[in-house]
C-alpha cells in the first residue's frame, strides 16, 4: 500500500468513519473474549458510533487538541472507544499496562503534562495515592461511574448520552497522536512520541508481512500498553478493515487453543515468551485441537529460538516468522514474511521500503558477517519524533543519517539479519525491556538494602529475568523476608513485570575504580564463567 489517498490522515477516523465509508459499517470489527469466554461483538459502525460518543465527551469537559491523556483500562470496549475517540479529537494518547506501579504513574504524569487519566474504579485504591502527588487540576475520568467527587469524575450515564456523530477535523500528519514509554540503561524511563503520519506505515507494513485476506480473523495477543499491542492490536487492522479478535485474560494454554479451534483464528500474533510457555505442553495436548484454521503465526519482541520454530511448525502446521521491531521505530522495520524463505533464528530482511544498516560508526558502515550496530535510515512515517522533554538523548539516537537501535546483529551474505543481543544493559523480559537503573533506585528505597545492581541473565521462559544482588545491613533479620519486600516493594513502585525473578545477596557489587556497576563480572559470577580482567575494578 503506496500513500493511498486517504481522506483524512486521522488514525481514529480511518480505523473507524472510513471503513463505514467504505462500506464495512456491518463487518464485525471486534470480537471481545473474557476469561469466562464470553463474547462480545462490535461491528465498525458500533465502533464508530462509540468512539464518537468518546470524542464528545471528552470535548464536553474541555480536552483540546494536543492535550496529552492517558488510558488506565483493560482490553475493554471503553478502552478502544477512548483511544480513537482521543484520536478524533486530536488528543495525544498513551495506554498504560494495568500491572503499573503508582510512582510511575506519577512519574511519566509529571514527564509528560498529562491532564487525565480514565480508568475504572477498580484502579481507585492506586489512583488515590497518585492523586496525592499531582497538582488539583488533574482529573481520573472513571467510566463505571456517576459520581463525581474532588477529582474523581463519573462519565458513565454522560459517554452513554453523548452524541454519536462527530466530525474529525482535518489533521496534519504531523500532529502528535500517541506515546508509549521506553526504558534505558540508565535514567527515567522515556516516552516516545508518535505522530498521525505514522498511519502509512502501520498499513505497509501490516500489508508486506502479514498478508492478510479480507476475510481474515486476525488476533495480536499484545498489551495495547506496548507498542506491538496499539500498532498491530488496534490500528493496523482496523485501518486495513479487519476483523480482530482480542482476549481480556491472562495467558491460558487451554484457552488459547479453544479459541483458535472455536472462533478459527487465521493469523496470530504473538511473543516468543508465549511460545516458549506453549512448548512447555506435550505435543498430545495439542492434538486434542483443531488449529487447522491457521496460515500463519508471527512473533515479536525478542528473538525467537531456531528450536521453536521448528516446534511451531510441527504443532501448528503453518509457517512462523518472527519479526523485529522497536517503541521508536513504531512500526516492524525488519521481518520474515511469506515470499522470503524463512531461516530460523534470522530476523529476516527489511521491508521494501526501508534501509537497514549495520554500522560501527557515523561513517564506518560494516562488512558482511561482522558485527555492529543495526541502524535503519530516516525517515520513516513511523519513526518518533522526540523523546518528550529529553532532546539531546533523542538527538544521541541517530548516527548521521540512520537510527541507531542499540541493538547488536549482523548482515549475512544474503542479506538476512542475525540479533546478537544490546549494545547496553537494558533488560529484555518477556518482551519488555526494563531499565536496571529504574530497579535499583526502587530497590535502594527498601529498608535495610544498602546497595544493590540489576542485571538480566538468560532465562529458558522469558529470555532474560531480572536478577538483584543486593548487599544488606546487619540488622536485617530475615532473609527470605528482605527477600519478598524488595520484590513487593518493585512490584508497587515500578511494576510487576519488573520485579526481580531472583535476589542474590552478596557482601560485595563489583565496581569500577570510578564507581561504574561492573555488570558484565556479576553476570559471568553468576553463570560460573570466567570473569576476564579485573584491572579495573576497585579493590
Amino acid at each position: 500500500m503506496t500513500n493511498p489517498p486517504f481522506p483524512n490522515n486521522n488514525i481514529g477516523y480511518l480505523c473507524t468513519d472510513w471503513q463505514v465509508e467504505r462500506g464495512l459499517g456491518s463487518k464485525t470489527a471486534l470480537k471481545l473474549i473474557d476469561k469466562d469466554e464470553n463474547l462480545v461483538e462490535i461491528s465498525y459502525a458500533k465502533l464508530t458510533a462509540l468512539s464518537n460518543q468518546a470524542a464528545n465527551l471528552l470535548s464536553s469537559l474541555g480536552f483540546q487538541r494536543g492535550d496529552r491523556i492517558m488510558l488506565l483500562l483493560s482490553k475493554t470496549i471503553e478502552m478502544y472507544a477512548f483511544f480513537l475517540g482521543g484520536l478524533k479529537l486530536g488528543l495525544n494518547s498513551c495506554i498504560l499496562f494495568n500491572s503499573i506501579g503508582e510512582d510511575s504513574i506519577v512519574e511519566r504524569v509529571k514527564d509528560t503534562e498529562t491532564k487525565a487519566i480514565i480508568s475504572t474504579s477498580k484502579m481507585n485504591f492506586r489512583l488515590v495515592k497518585v492523586l496525592q502527588k499531582l497538582d488539583a487540576s488533574f482529573r481520573v475520568l472513571l467510566v463505571d461511574e456517576n459520581q463525581t467527587e474532588e477529582q474523581f469524575v463519573g462519565i458513565h450515564d454522560q459517554l452513554i448520552h453523548s452524541s454519536t456523530q462527530f466530525s474529525t477535523s482535518a489533521t496534519d500528519p504531523e500532529q502528535y497522536s500517541h506515546f508509549h514509554f521506553t526504558s534505558g540503561s540508565t535514567g527515567k524511563p522515556k516516552a516516545v512520541q508518535h505522530c498521525h503520519a505514522g498511519i502509512i506505515d502501520h498499513l505497509r507494513s501490516f500489508e508486506d508481512v502479514m498478508q492478510a485476506n479480507p476475510d481474515d480473523l486476525f488476533w495480536c495477543t499484545a498489551d495495547p500498553g506496548w507498542v506491538t499491542g496499539t500498532t498491530y492490536g488496534i490500528i493496523a487492522p482496523w485501518a486495513s478493515g479487519l476483523t480482530q479478535i482480542q482476549l481480556d485474560a491472562n495467558y491460558d494454554p487451554d484457552l488459547w487453543m479453544l479459541i483458535i479451534e472455536r472462533q478459527k483464528i487465521n493469523i496470530l500474533y504473538t511473543a516468543p515468551t508465549v511460545f516458549r510457555m506453549m512448548a512447555q505442553q506435550p505435543e498430545a495436548f495439542y492434538q486434542q485441537y483443531d488449529l487447522s484454521s491457521l496460515k500463519r503465526v508471527y512473533t515479536v519482541g525478542e528473538p525467537l529460538d531456531p528450536n521453536l520454530v521448528l516446534w511451531g511448525r510441527k504443532v501448528f502446521h503453518c509457517e512462523i516468522y518472527d519479526t523485529w521491531f522497536q517503541t521508536e521505530t513504531g512500526s516492524i522495520m525488519i521481518a520474515n514474511r511469506p515470499g522470503l524463505e524463512v531461516r530460523p533464528g534470522s530476523m529476516g530482511k527489511p521491508l521494501p521500503y526501508l534501509e537497514a544498516a549495520i554500522l560501527e560508526s557515523e561513517d564506518h558502515p560494516l562488512p558482511e558477517n561482522v558485527q555492529g550496530l543495526l541502524c535503519i535510515r530516516k525517515p520513516w512515517n513511523t519513526m518518533f519524533r522526540e523523546y518528550v522533554g529529553n532532546p539531546l538523548v533523542y538527538q544521541n539516537k541517530f548516527l548521521g543519517n540512520f537510527y541507531s537501535s542499540g541493538d547488536i546483529a549482523y548482515r549475512d551474505e544474503d542479506g538476512y539479519y542475525w540479533y546478537i543481543g544490546r549494545s547496553d544493559d537494558v533488560i529484555n523480559t518477556a518482551g519488555h525491556l526494563v531499565s536496571p537503573f529504574e530497579i535499583e533506585s526502587a530497590v535502594m528505597e527498601v529498608p535495610h538494602v544498602l546497595d544493590c545492581a540489576v542485571v538480566g541473565l538468560p532465562d529458558e521462559l522469558l529470555y532474560e529475568k531480572v536478577v538483584a544482588f543486593v548487599v544488606h545491613d546487619q540488622q536485617a533479620q530475615s532473609l527470605r523476608k528482605l527477600d519478598m519486600d524488595i520484590k513487593l516493594y518493585v512490584s508497587k513502585k515500578v511494576a510487576s513485570l519488573a520485579s526481580p525473578k531472583e535476589i542474590v545477596f552478596t557482601d560485595k557489587i563489583p565496581k569500577t575504580k570510578s564507581g561504574k556497576v561492573m555488570r558484565r563480572v556479576l553476570k559471568k559470577q553468576y553463570l560460573g564463567q570466567d570473569v576476564g580482567d579485573l584491572s579495573t575494578m576497585e579493590e
